[in-house]
């Protein structure tokens, strides 16, 4: 077994220097995609998106495009209120947001043909229509998603830190495909939890600074063995990597973006101590940090609720309660995470998005009993009309942008669909959308096929 301990046992031969290369970093917990990660453009710097992700598609009718006038088996059982924006509702569950509509824009056209989770995730995240819908909703995608791409094209510029973070989690559907493993998010674990410490930025058991100092240096007496050019080329690569690795465990600066406790009480009572808040909290640290893009896991506020996603079928929940629930605490966060880029002047860098993969069915279906013994009221899968809520990215606030028709069910001015939003976000990044990556085979794919910046938001 090779030794790696305080003292180098030299000489070493070849065969293990090959494997040190490989295991040296066996203490660390982080995960191999550091140790992947390669330079890249250094567009877009300075910018970052938050992805509030509605993942299992949240109601349009009970959230942001709410229809009081029309028949009760398709407006719902919740009532609009008044925004300090005059001709704006939203449901009466989101008072606080109800009070800030000057600080975002709601889109209510938003609209695909994808009505399976996977398939319309992968529409809204990717800017792709799947090549083959996959109803089971077990669909992957075949071309990255926003994050993994502004990983890519910012990691020249990232000095240790990811360029794209999951906040709780990543969404599932999407990889990186051809671009490499290197740009799947970083996951942070939840850090709502009392003993949160973000996964794999902590040295392991029996690991600390001067041993993890004294494998550097171990490794560096390597280079001697350098001999052919293709292993020279290879271990080249890998020392970059490597210094990546190191750089991210041992920079304060890159400890400290993940550390919520640095906040103050008030500061985390405000944004709301559940996962939805705690995460919004981070986000906004992370976007400080200079992280691209930050994805917030948003399907359930808590570990104890039973609406563990936004897929409110009649079968399983009453969309009333389900939206009593969790409303109030999507409210909270998102309330204090514009008022914080407002205040701190992030405004024009920092664009945030929340929305899922579509909206709900414009009429309502019954269940006479669901597990709970409830009486159940839901809706099901809808892409043919959504919302997307929309905040700073020095963006026009205060409007709303197309509209649907009385019932919500099509788009019936300025129709949007995802491949809009993504290029969107594509320029805020300062991403150019026609930018392209050769796919397996060698062939340029562009980040986009088809969409443009929605004008209106402009």
């Amino acid at each position: 077994m090779l030794k790696l301990g305080r003292l180098c046992q030299g000489p070493i031969r070849r065969r293990e220097c090959l494997r040190a290369g490989a295991l040296a970093l066996g203490g660390l917990t982080l995960p191999d995609v550091m140790a992947k990660r390669a330079a890249a453009s250094a567009e877009g710097k300075g910018t970052s998106v938050i992805l509030f992700w509605m993942w299992g598609g949240p109601s349009q009718l009970e959230t942001f495009d709410m229809k009081p006038d029309a028949p009760s088996e398709y407006r719902g059982p919740l009532n609009p209120i008044s925004t300090n924006v005059p001709g704006i509702e939203i449901c009466e569950y989101m008072p606080l947001l109800a009070q800030r509509a000057d600080r975002y824009s709601l889109v209510r056209s938003m609209h695909h043909k994808m009505s399976a989770h996977n398939d319309g995730s992968i529409e809204v995240l990717t800017g792709k229509t799947p090549a083959r819908e996959d109803p089971t909703s077990q669909a992957i995608s075949e071309h990255p998603d926003f994050g993994m791409v502004a990983s890519r094209i910012r990691n020249a510029q990232a000095r240790g830190i990811p360029q794209y973070v999951g906040a709780q989690k990543a969404p599932f559907m999407t990889r990186p495909v051809y671009l490499g493993v290197s740009h799947k998010a970083f996951e942070t674990g939840n850090p709502a939890a009392d003993d949160y410490e973000p996964r794999n930025l902590s040295l392991s058991d029996g690991m600390n600074l001067q041993r993890l100092e004294d494998r550097r240096g171990l490794l560096n007496q390597f280079d001697r063995f350098r001999r052919d050019a293709e292993e020279q080329s290879a271990l080249r690569a890998t020392d970059r990597f490597r210094n990546a690795a190191f750089d991210l465990l041992t920079s304060s600066d890159v400890a400290g973006a993940f550390d919520i406790k640095q906040e103050s009480d008030e500061t985390r009572d405000r944004y709301g101590r559940h996962r939805w808040g705690q995460s919004c909290l981070l986000a906004r640290r992370l976007a400080e940090a200079g992280v691209a893009v930050i994805n917030v896991d948003a399907t359930a506020p808590n570990d104890t609720t039973k609406h563990f996603s936004w897929d409110d079928h009649a079968p399983a929940f009453h969309i009333d309660y389900a939206q009593r629930e969790r409303l109030p605490q999507m409210d909270q966060a998102l309330s204090a995470l514009i008022d914080d880029l407002y205040d701190r002047g992030l405004d024009q860098d920092v664009l945030v998005l929340a929305c899922g993969e579509f909206g709900r069915t414009p009429k309502l279906t019954h269940a006479p009993k669901n597990f709970s013994d409830q009486i159940g009221l839901g809706r099901d899968h809808w892409p043919h009309a959504f919302s997307v809520w929309v905040s700073g990215g020095g963006l026009r606030m205060g409007q709303v942008v197309g509209a649907t028709n009385s019932r919500s069910e099509y788009p019936l001015k300025d129709p949007q669909t995802p491949q809009d939003l993504m290029a969107t976000v594509y320029r805020h990044l300062g991403i150019d959308s026609e930018h392209t990556f050769d796919d397996f085979a060698g062939r340029p794919v562009p980040l986009l096929f088809s969409g443009k910046p929605i004008e209106a938001l402009a």
